[in-house]
């Protein structure tokens, strides 16, 4: 299996491109596949994939996940025995404003994922969830073992859709699954619509950046290096059904099927304003601060359990976020040239 390819789907994105950096180092092949959209600026996403061309054993496919037929052939020719599927559509906002764009990419793209994988002998599927699907939930840190069932953005029911999807396959089909819930990650090659990047940004331009909910909002920032090691070590642990699992007092974090969801996190909530704080250090400019209040789609704080992480590869994500924005810092100055 070593020498076959392993598809990554999102390849030019912010955590699919430092995936399957880490995975051709790994001395993995690797198809990466993507739309690159105008999201955000195109030129970011190619400067990514620039990266990952210089490097042995990557090709790149730039196809649309909703494109029904050109991923069956894909799906058909490659026959990939792993895939690590990390396109989606990103970012609560603007889910607000073009919310179509969420169904086409993280629904119907999706789908035509799983069908790809089941019919194509595919012994694991790890695909990008998000700390958003806990919604509503109050209880500290958020733990995969609690029910998330109230999602508060068309984002998060998207990603809280998937995991159900991916279910329904593990359960019918016996398709190995497993979701990677996300917490806020941040560091260098970040998306420029992320809060590390707009802040960053914002202080080198000497414009004004807005703190929602007056700078009181709390995440649990989560270092790309950090996620990328827990993504790696997961390819190659299948999961498998859990014989505890009852239908009486059931457990949403795993299930009588061959199916797990993580969380993928630092169980560090960090103060927004604590993180322009870094930046101002960094850069030796003091941002020009607007408050604002809470966001329509978003939570004051999140804080992920990783216990379960923890234990199933004895990983612990825990770069701290003086280090991480130090490096993130670097990064932005080298990519933009002037700051």
């Amino acid at each position: 299996m070593a020498n076959e390819a392993i598809l990554v789907t999102g390849a030019a994105g912010f955590i699919g491109f430092h995936v399957a950096h880490r995975l051709l180092q790994s001395g993995r092949e690797v198809v990466g596949l993507d739309n690159i959209n105008d999201y955000y600026d195109p030129k970011l996403k190619e400067a990514r994939l620039a990266l990952l061309a210089k490097l042995p054993g990557f090709t790149f496919m730039k196809l649309d996940l909703a494109e029904r037929e050109p991923m069956a052939a894909l799906f058909a020719k490659h026959k990939f025995p792993q895939v690590v599927h990390l396109a989606a559509q990103a970012g609560v906002r603007h889910s607000l404003l073009d919310p179509n764009a969420y169904v086409d990419s993280n629904l119907l793209g999706f789908v035509n994922v799983l069908e790809g994988c089941r019919l194509n002998d595919c012994k694991h599927l790890l695909y990008a969830s998000s700390s958003s699907v806990y919604g509503a939930n109050t209880k500290l840190p958020f733990s995969v073992h609690d029910n998330v069932d109230h999602p508060i953005s068309l984002y998060a029911a998207t990603k809280k859709a998937n995991e159900l999807m991916a279910h329904s396959y593990s359960h019918l089909y016996r398709l190995p699954t497993t979701g990677l819930r996300f917490f806020t990650v941040y560091g260098p090659w970040g998306r420029p619509d992320m809060a590390m990047y707009i802040f960053a940004s914002a202080i080198v331009e000497g414009k004004p950046l807005r703190l929602f909910n007056n700078g009181r909002m709390r995440r649990d920032f989560t270092y790309v290096d950090d996620v990328t090691e827990s993504v790696v070590r997961l390819v190659d642990r299948v999961p498998a059904p859990n014989p505890a699992w009852s239908g009486g007092a059931p457990d949403p974090a795993s299930s009588l099927a061959p199916w797990r969801v993580y969380n993928i996190g630092n169980n560090s909530a960090v103060e927004v304003a604590r993180v322009v704080e870094l930046l101002e250090q960094e850069f030796g400019r003091v941002a020009i601060k607007e408050m604002a209040p809470m966001q329509p789609g978003d939570v004051v704080e999140t804080r992920a359990d990783v216990e379960d992480l923890m234990r199933e590869v004895g990983f612990h994500p825990s770069t701290t976020i003086e280090e991480g924005t130090r490096r993130f810092a670097g990064w932005f100055r080298s990519y933009r040239g002037n700051a």
